[in-house]
């Protein structure tokens, strides 16, 4: 039995990332990059995740090209240079859906939708809206099938589409009902009737 005492300043949260820093250099540098884009530091993130990105190729770690590829895809999206963030999330698309990763898929596809919006291609948005909604009825999410009916929705609108976003609303309105959902369903014809007004 050791008669130590552990000092209170040695002790630290288990899931501090600053003291569980990766060996892997490429890797480092990328966690690095994701840390300076939750920070809002774009320029930092920006060189960091390149590196990564470029050292993943270098070791033709696929995975990592997907990851990398995907966070500079936020970080275009979140300055705004939406053509170079669809660049960037569809060549982590082609990887994800190689190795048939739906999760990853559905999470790329979304951020597609946001880039489409952002450039004004609502057209395509919507494209990818439904090509998001295969994933979710092909895995039987009712929840996530909603939550794309009610972006679809919201791009109707923008488009000024009253007639196809008040479809949606109902078609949202009737999934709800099936779960016994009457009050959320009730909500949702009401939205499409005030777009039919």
């Amino acid at each position: 039995m050791s008669s130590e005492i552990q000092s209170l300043d040695s002790i630290a949260p288990m899931n501090q990332s600053k003291t569980a820093k990766s060996s892997d250099p490429v890797q480092a540098e990328y966690d690095e990059g994701k840390s300076f884009l939750e920070a809002k530091h774009y320029g930092q993130a920006a060189v960091a995740l390149h590196n990564a990105l470029v050292g993943f190729e270098e070791k033709a770690d696929e995975s990592g090209i997907a990851n990398a590829s995907n966070q500079l895809g936020h970080l275009c999206l979140a300055r705004e240079e939406f053509d170079t963030a669809l660049k960037h999330y569809q060549r982590a698309f082609v990887i994800c859906e190689k190795s048939n990763d739906r999760m990853s898929i559905l999470a790329v596809l979304n951020k597609v939708v946001a880039a489409y919006k952002g450039l004004g291609q609502f057209d395509e948005a919507i494209e990818t809206c439904l090509d998001i909604l295969d994933h979710y009825q092909d895995n039987r999410d009712p929840q996530g099938t909603v939550a794309t009916l009610e972006e679809m929705a919201d791009i109707y609108i923008v488009k000024d589409d009253k007639i196809k976003a008040a479809d949606t609303y109902r078609t949202i309105a009737s999934i709800h009902r099936n779960f016994k959902h009457e009050n959320i369903a009730a909500g949702f014809v009401k939205k499409a009737e005030e777009l039919e007004r």
